[in-house]
């Protein structure tokens, strides 16, 4: 069979897949469930970034990258595109599987194709099409599907590679593989699971033979794919560590995955593989191996070659299900881009049935088409013979339910249409999580965030306090944790809440939103024209004690635009000189204020509390007011009624609530010159500020605000309030300026140099970051982390023994 008529026959069959998938994706009415609604989430933030791209801009590469830490984000890119032609939406994002669907297809085809015949090959593709481990996540935004076409791409690209004679097409070959490779690595890091032998074996091969040119264009591949791959893995390679640990090892604990020294966790790919492969296709193509083994169909000639194909083919598979049953988390989905190799050898097996019993090839495509369509579409009488065929679970589409996801995020974006809002999701099930309403909020321009809860008792008590809305669920509540739910259940008898709006869920169980009474930012629009910037009022009490929380009330007027934008630079200042701050954005960060209405006049009402540091003197302190312009860099003073309090040990603290974001990361950075033991405690704490604040946009008004403090007043605790701001926004050139700032305002803190080697050390820096670390070696030489950072920059120079030894002794003393 020519090329010329494999392709077209090739088309068809990737059409049919995809005009099915289409059909159950428009039948079905179910909202995305966890992992779903994430990665759809994801398209959307990498949508957004590229419609406002700078591509010329360092800094913009650097935000790019690290909107996604956890995965490699080729998917979210592609998909992101593809709705900025077509629309946003679930229905919209699924799209991109088709086209990675057709990939995985062609692959497939063409591996079939060079490794036996396009017969083979065409029936290989066609069966991708019907194996239920591959449909039934084709049908759901996940990156498995991705994943799976990129790793048989590279795997098809490296077959065709050693299979090459001719010197020229070698080296295209293996130029393609590289690309694909470092595609498939921009896509999940899982791809090295499947592509680690067949490299191994290759690079094995050649080596003894002695063939050099066959290894360095091996190595040339592995370059070729560095720049695809590369920025991304370098921007986030910190978090990978933890990722693994999460995802691996602490999901496989919480799902109760088999321990790896069990014959149950090497053995479980293979007991579930009925499940995701079906009876009729593992079978029949078996038997038909044994049978033309024992000759008893008609012979035909084959290429002598086969059998190393069948070799090869049989290394990846065998190869990839050991890699992946090594790893502690169990989950048929991780080893997807296995099962299309699988169907190229079920496909080699029921090519065997030829002569008189080629019927039975398509009696066992009809079988898997009945099956499939009675998996993925409810049809009741051939539920028990589908079952026995395919035993476990079905994929049905939900027909006729009502998800009230977007009646929930228009409830709040009515409540208040000029505010980001922020809600605290304390169900965990697959139709409403935390995942899917954020989602949703997305949808609408970003202007809803949906956040899970904590489950300590600290935590849910600072969640009452900085959460002002919730969504509980009655009846079944999933996978929350026993005190959500009760802490859910505690909401109806909370004075400072009440029930917005409830809806009807399709389990016949109530969604209801809750709304704190009195909400800490409220939005007016003003019927007059505000000309400049305004403090209208400021509401404070007459005394405090200091090291309290004080509760404080400004209302602000101004243009929509400017209101949005722009910093207040607050200073409660004594005739003394004594001063504490409170800058902060109009509206805590939170005005969401759209397009059309930026020239509106607008009036922000702010519920807060300050914080005047314990060892403030007592005093009458005023309020100092200036609009800064963060764009423009223009500071404009606020003339304003004098406003005073009274620090007075002696007075009663007054009932506040939780002190503004910015002024709680500056205290948190008063713990930074202590050494690392704090550290914990500070990071756990930003943990819930960011949960707070989903856009973490404290942490840009805390930055402005305190480089345009710093350059008025160099202050030490400043600068490592600015370095807390850079680290937490993984500004490491930002972090290292502040950082460099500290050493020279607190030059006897060894510990200001040791977290600037740190940041050296972090972007690969050894040389800086040893000679950054000298002070704090001359200042505390036997500290063991200190020893041990400068151990890690002698390991990275190349000095690895010398290195390891101080390394290990540092993590001898961490533990």
């Amino acid at each position: 069979m020519r090329q010329s008529q494999a392709l077209p026959i090739l088309g068809i069959i990737w059409l049919i897949g995809v005009g099915f998938d289409r059909v159950w994706v428009m039948r079905d009415a179910s909202v995305p469930a966890w992992d779903q609604s994430h990665h759809l989430t994801g398209t959307l933030n990498y949508l957004h970034a590229l419609q406002s791209s700078q591509f010329w801009s360092e800094s913009w590469w650097h935000s790019f990258w690290i909107l996604s830490h956890k995965y490699p984000p080729l998917t979210y890119i592609l998909t992101g595109l593809l709705q900025g032609v077509i629309g946003t939406g679930r229905e919209e994002a699924l799209w991109v599987n088709a086209l990675f669907t057709g990939v995985l297809l062609f692959a497939v085809y063409r591996l079939g194709r060079i490794l036996f015949n396009p017969q083979i090959g065409l029936w290989s593709a066609g069966l991708c099409l019907l194996i239920p481990g591959l449909y039934f996540w084709r049908l759901q935004f996940l990156l498995d599907t991705p994943v799976t076409a990129l790793t048989v791409l590279s795997f098809y690209c490296l077959t065709a590679w050693r299979l090459q004679q001719q010197q020229d097409k070698q080296w295209l070959w293996i130029v393609a593989f590289g690309v694909c490779l470092g595609l498939g690595l921009m896509t999940k890091q899982i791809i090295l699971f499947f592509l680690f032998f067949p490299l191994l074996w290759s690079l094995g091969d050649y080596l003894g033979r002695r063939r050099w040119e066959r290894v360095l264009q091996l190595l040339v591949g592995g370059i070729v794919s560095l720049p695809i791959w590369g920025f991304w893995y370098r921007t986030n390679w910190i978090y990978l560590f933890s990722t693994f640990e999460t995802s691996n090892v602490g999901t496989a604990a919480l799902e109760g995955d088999p321990a790896l020294d069990s014959l149950a966790a090497w053995t479980y790919y293979l007991q579930t593989l009925p499940i995701y492969l079906s009876w009729e296709l593992l079978l029949i193509p078996v038997v038909g191996l044994i049978l033309n083994r024992l000759g008893l169909f008609p012979k035909q000639k084959q290429s002598s070659r086969w059998g190393r194909s069948v070799f090869w083919l049989g290394l990846y598979v065998v190869g990839s299900y050991l890699v992946c049953s090594a790893a502690a988390n169990k989950d048929f989905r991780f080893i997807m881009p296995y099962l299309p190799i699988v169907a190229i050898l079920l496909a080699y097996g029921l090519w065997q049935w030829r002569g008189k019993w080629q019927w039975v090839r398509w009696l066992t495509v009809g079988l898997a088409t009945v099956v499939m369509v009675a998996k993925v579409f409810s049809v009741p009488f051939l539920t028990p013979m589908v079952q026995r065929l395919s035993p476990g679970f079905a994929l049905y589409p939900e027909v006729g339910v009502d998800y009230p996801h977007p009646e929930v995020i228009a409830s709040v974006v009515k409540r208040h249409p000029y505010l980001q809002s922020t809600l605290a999701v304390i169900p965990s099930v697959a139709g409403v999580n935390h995942n899917n309403i954020n989602y949703y909020g997305a949808l609408a321009d970003f202007q809803v965030y949906g956040r899970e809860i904590g489950t300590r008792e600290e935590q849910l008590d600072q969640d009452r306090r900085n959460f002002h809305w919730f969504v509980t669920k009655t009846g079944d509540n999933g996978l929350a944790a026993e005190s959500q739910v009760t802490f859910a259940e505690s909401l109806a008898a909370d004075a400072t809440f009440q029930v917005q709006q409830q809806w009807t869920f399709p389990d016949e169980t109530t969604l209801s939103l809750y709304q704190r009474r009195e909400s800490p930012v409220r939005v007016h629009p003003l019927e007059t024209t505000i000309e400049e910037m305004r403090l209208q009022g400021v509401d404070v009490p007459n005394a405090s004690p200091a090291g309290v929380p004080v509760p404080v009330r400004y209302t602000w007027q101004g243009r929509g635009d400017e209101l949005e934008s722009g910093l207040m630079l607050l200073t409660w200042r004594s005739e003394t000189g004594e001063f504490w701050i409170q800058d902060h954005a109009v509206g805590l960060g939170q005005l969401h204020i759209a397009r059309e209405l930026q020239g509106q006049s607008l009036q922000v009402e702010e519920r807060t509390a300050m914080f005047p540091p314990t060892e403030i003197a007592p005093g009458e302190y005023t309020l100092e007011a200036v609009y800064y312009n963060p764009q423009t860099g223009e500071k404009t003073p606020l003339s304003l009624s004098p406003v005073t309090i009274t620090i007075d040990p002696n007075a009663a603290a007054s009932s506040a609530p939780p002190v503004d974001y910015v002024t709680q990361l500056r205290t948190l950075a008063l713990e930074l010159p202590k050494g690392i033991e704090g550290l914990e405690a500070i990071f756990a704490q930003i943990g819930r500020l960011n949960i707070y604040d989903p856009t973490q946009d404290y942490l840009d008004q805390a930055e402005a605000s305190l480089e345009v403090r710093l350059q008025d007043d160099p202050r030490a605790d400043w600068a490592y309030a600015l370095t807390l701001a850079e680290a937490v926004q993984e500004d490491a050139q930002g972090a290292i300026a502040a950082l460099t700032l500290a050493t020279q305002l607190d030059p006897k803190n060894p510990y200001a140099y040791a977290y600037l080697a740190f940041v050296h050390l972090h972007q690969w820096q050894p040389n800086a970051a040893k000679q950054a670390l000298q002070p704090a070696l001359v200042l505390n030489p036997n500290n063991e982390l200190f020893q041990g950072l400068n151990g890690v920059a002698d390991v990275m120079q190349g000095r690895v023994f010398r290195g390891w030894r101080q390394v290990s002794q540092a993590l001898e003393y961490l533990e």
